[in-house]
């Protein structure tokens, strides 16, 4: 990823980060987190990664609604960032955190399972 790439990256991360925590009054949207945003090497698409906090169909709804929601996101953007396009958002369902969790928890049972020196 290119420098520009990454900035606006950030960028992006940080202004739809406050739309949904400000502006976004969809009673679907539960806890959400942006963890991260990629995107294409013309900038005009953007994956925007979500981690949610709750249960499987918590999850499916946020992520549903936020999905929903990506044309007034874009709209908003547009009005704050300046860029010759503003790119398509997509949402897309973060596994990493709970990947990392559950690495976690299989290290604390191994380091029970070792004997102690």
């Amino acid at each position: 990823m290119s420098y520009r790439s990454h900035r606006v990256a950030e960028e992006l991360k940080n202004e739809i980060s406050a739309i949904i925590a400000r502006e976004l009054r969809d009673p679907r949207v539960g806890f959400a987190t942006i963890t991260e945003v990629k995107l294409s090497p013309d900038l005009r698409h953007a994956r925007v990664f979500v981690s949610v906090f709750g249960s499987p169909q918590e999850k499916q709804e946020t992520l549903l609604a936020l999905n929903n929601a990506a044309s007034f996101v874009r709209r908003l953007i547009g009005g704050r960032i300046k860029l010759r396009h503003t790119p398509d958002i997509s949402f897309v369902y973060d596994e990493s955190v709970e990947h990392g969790d559950r690495m976690m928890q299989i290290i604390e049972e191994i380091k029970k399972e070792l004997p102690e020196e």
